[in-house]
């Protein structure tokens, strides 16, 4: 499975902690070299019921435009997806959508994603690819949220998932 992408949705049960653990996600990302980050996004849905994308640029994104396979699925969760479609085909190259599927967005992932977000509630879409699981673990203990839906095997969704629930790092 090396240079696997996986792709996880974890929900927070606030609008605030997605924001967060991204925030350590990327510091990982560049202290461990276990965790090969490609992109992450946070979409925080709004006590009113809509959606918000909250992305920065990420530096290794692997286009520059931002118009990444995370950033694409971010513009579906929202309820964008003509524009996100459109908008990724034309800047970001058929890459965009084609990354997309390969990585496992499909309908049913966004609408099983968006379904599991309640008003006030945050998610933290990461997508990375294969690396040394044993410092991601470690990296990762502790700082919470359910994993809501990833294109990863079952036992390894349950060992990330127990590891993000366990005790302070």
């Amino acid at each position: 499975m090396t240079n696997s992408r996986h792709l996880w949705a974890i929900g927070y049960d606030d609008m605030a902690r997605a924001n967060q653990v991204r925030e350590e996600i990327i510091t990982l990302g560049w202290v461990t070299r276990g965790l090969n980050l490609e992109d992450v996004v946070v979409v925080v849905r709004q006590p009113a019921g809509s959606f918000m994308v909250e992305r920065e640029s990420f530096p290794a994104a692997h286009n520059v435009l931002g118009f990444t396979a995370v950033g694409f699925l971010a513009g579906l969760v929202i309820g964008a997806p003509l524009a996100g479609a459109a908008v990724g085909a034309v800047i970001g190259g058929a890459g965009t959508a084609g990354a997309a599927a390969a990585v496992g967005i499909g309908e049913d992932f966004i609408r099983e994603v968006k379904g599991m977000m309640k008003p006030g509630t945050s998610a933290l879409f990461v997508l990375d690819t294969e690396g040394d699981m044993d410092a991601i673990l470690h990296a990762i203990r502790g700082l919470g949220g359910t994993v809501l839906k990833t294109n990863v095997d079952v036992e390894r969704a349950r060992l990330v998932q127990a590891t993000l629930a366990g005790g302070s790092r």
